[in-house]
């Protein structure tokens, strides 16, 4: 916990990022990425500062802004095609059974980058239930760090934004929950550096509890 964020929030609705967030899937992002740095003649280290949370497309918009947006598109449709196609090291992020366990009666969705082939197949690896609320890549016009998905997500469960709290590892995500309006736990290293408004190196550090009310209580527990 850092000092400065309190360690506990209340919620209504939970909205989950995937990647970083329920399943660590870094392994098979800097595979790819790596390989697509190299066709473009990019610096790989440089291309993984960027592709946290965002969407492909985005996340090439960000690092060829004179490309023309079709061909980050069609990259996009490689890219997913080739991620989807490799699961080797996709592991749950620690604690991730027990917290999708914890969550399974209450309201929460999946808000993912990924589409659904993707988000199907990396929660299948992981062996981690898949939500049955889900907005995914094909739900959505634009990308994180954009609100839209959690927007959407809220919408589609039946809440308010101030009552939904925002899981999310990377900065793109951080920044799309609080410009939803939304409170966010980070999740991870990725996540510390963003100020999220209570910070878990993992999902072991994360105790729930609902009230009969529905009031969902998340405390962060010490390291």
């Amino acid at each position: 916990m850092h000092a400065t964020t309190p360690a506990t929030l209340t919620a209504r609705a939970l909205l989950l990022d995937m990647d970083g967030t329920l399943v660590n899937s870094d392994a098979v992002v800097e595979r790819c990425w790596r390989r697509w740095a190299e066709r473009q003649g990019l610096d790989g280290d440089a291309v993984l500062q960027v592709v946290h949370g965002r969407q492909g497309y985005a996340t090439m918009a960000v690092l060829l802004p004179d490309r023309p947006m079709e061909q980050n598109h069609a990259d996009n449709r490689v890219m997913l095609a080739e991620e989807t196609a490799d699961l080797d090291g996709v592991v749950p992020v620690p604690g991730a059974p027990a917290f999708m366990a914890a969550i399974a009666g209450l309201p929460h969705a999946l808000v993912t980058s990924a589409d659904e082939a993707l988000a199907q197949a990396r929660m299948g690896a992981a062996e981690l239930r898949v939500p049955e609320t889900r907005i995914t890549a094909e739900c959505v016009g634009a990308s994180k760090p954009d609100p839209e998905g959690f927007l959407k997500g809220a919408a589609a469960l039946g809440f308010a934004p101030a009552d939904c709290v925002v899981f999310e590892d990377s900065e793109a995500g951080i920044q799309a929950g609080r410009a939803a309006g939304m409170r966010v736990v980070g999740v991870g290293p990725r996540a510390a550096a963003f100020a999220p408004d209570a910070y878990v190196p993992d999902l072991t550090h994360l105790r729930v509890e609902a009230a009969p009310d529905g009031t969902i209580t998340l405390t962060a527990t010490a390291p």
